[in-house]
């Protein structure tokens, strides 16, 4: 019976003129999809490890050898984080942006692969295309939050941000116009999966991206410990899963064990709480990024919030040798953040691995050694990034009065006048107007 529908569902596409994609023509008793039709015509990875660190590791058995690639290519990495936070918050969103355009590339590139034999026209053009289109929309949305006073002196930038959202709208309709006229007959459906593709992609990554520098400009700590966390769960979980991992945890990553999970989580938490308390010291991390129109430069200096300054805690009753404790607030939201992301984020890896055995591919690239493409390194921290946000958003941003007053120095004069005489009269019923300026008023 499963036979006959999938040869009525073929015979269905041959009729309408629609592309015979396997994956549509699936019988409802196959689960795995292993027939040789669903396998996509995507090229194996390759092994681009440096020849100097194969001949140094030739020796070694293959469980040995990953070992080795992935702890030495890990270390480099996360030296060169360090490395980027040394130069500052706008290397580091130059960095974030340049990820954001290669996870984009690496899955573009797999649709690209798969479907290539079809030639639709301007799939890989339209990609591209939207993608400017809806960066330009969400870095256009960060200039008029954060650089007020700039666009205040630049006429074309209050042209631009006067009427952004209209332009960004604009140049998206010109997008869709060009893909509704590029449909070709029998491959409508093919096309419309490719259009589907495209924007999934869009909203996974660049979303994501604009959320994870939303975040630094919160302050450079809400950037750098979500994305240490994620980094350090994720060694942790290998770790313990490579030296005591006997049970598996899903199906969709046969490696993934419960004892790697499990330790993952409890060292990511305790980790995360030390590395917490050493960021709080420092303004340069607790600061919010802001925009200093007199230098031209972003300025994380400030008075720290109490989120960042030493409180004493009770202890509960149980704890009898101390009763108090010095923590800052941070810690405490450090102890949340690594939760989700020992807990939930690996999820997100789990939702890579689903869609890479759906195409019968082991990594998006192999552009790292041992860790395969950018993506692969990246599946956990888009979803961390959306976590902290919607946190930031509900426990801690309260009102921001650097965003405020650059939102009053783009209105007009009389309108910011009319708000000045609200608030002295504001503050002058509240007795909070000294009498010395009161009378000079």
């Amino acid at each position: 019976e499963g036979e006959l529908q999938h040869a009525e569902c073929c015979r269905d596409d041959e009729a309408d003129g629609d592309d015979k994609l396997a994956f549509l023509c699936e019988g409802e008793g196959e689960i795995e999809g292993d027939s040789k039709a669903d396998t996509p015509d995507v090229p194996p990875s390759t092994d681009n490890t440096p020849q100097c660190l194969n001949k140094a590791l030739e020796g070694l058995s293959s469980r040995w050898k990953n070992w080795w690639i992935r702890g030495i290519l890990s270390l480099t990495m996360i030296t060169g984080f360090f490395l980027i936070i040394y130069l500052g918050p706008i290397m580091l969103i130059f960095v974030v942006m340049s990820i954001q355009i290669k996870c984009f590339h690496e899955i573009i590139t797999i649709g690209y692969r798969v479907y290539h034999s079809y030639d639709l026209p301007w799939f890989r053009t339209l990609s591209w295309y939207f993608l400017i289109c809806v960066n330009y929309f969400f870095y256009g949305e960060t200039v008029a939050d954060y650089f007020g006073a700039l666009v205040q002196r630049e006429e074309p930038l209050q042209f631009l941000v006067r009427y952004h959202r209209f332009i960004s709208f604009a140049v998206y309709l010109a997008g869709f116009c060009m893909f509704v006229l590029s449909l070709v007959k029998k491959h409508y459906r093919l096309q419309f999966y490719m259009f589907a593709w495209t924007h999934v992609t869009l909203l996974i990554v660049v979303t994501q991206s604009h959320l994870v520098i939303q975040n630094l400009f919160e302050g450079m700590i809400w950037f750098i410990v979500p994305i240490s966390i994620v980094i350090c769960n994720d060694i942790m979980a290998y770790i313990f899963g490579f030296f005591f991992g006997r049970t598996p945890l899903i199906k969709l990553s046969p490696k993934k064990t419960w004892e790697g999970f499990i330790g993952g989580f409890f060292a990511t938490v305790v980790l995360s709480f030390f590395f917490a308390y050493l960021l709080s010291q420092y303004q340069y991390f607790v600061c919010p990024v802001e925009y200093n129109s007199e230098t031209n430069r972003f300025a994380v200096e400030c008075e720290p919030s109490n989120l960042f300054m030493i409180q004493e805690y009770t202890l509960p009753a149980v704890v009898q040798n101390a009763k108090t404790v010095n923590l800052y607030p941070f810690q405490i939201h450090s102890i949340a953040l690594s939760t989700f992301a020992s807990l939930i984020g690996p999820f997100g890896g789990f939702f890579a691995s689903g869609f890479k055995r759906a195409f019968k591919i082991k990594d998006f690239a192999d552009t790292i050694p041992g860790h395969g493409g950018i993506m692969d390194r990246f599946d956990c921290q888009y979803l961390m990034a959306t976590f902290v946000h919607v946190y930031i958003a509900s426990f801690i941003r309260g009102p921001n009065p650097s965003k405020v007053l650059q939102q009053l120095l783009v209105l007009q004069p009389e309108q910011q006048l009319g708000i000045f005489n609200t608030l002295r009269n504001h503050l002058r019923e509240n007795g909070m107007l000294p009498p010395a300026v009161e009378e000079a008023q």
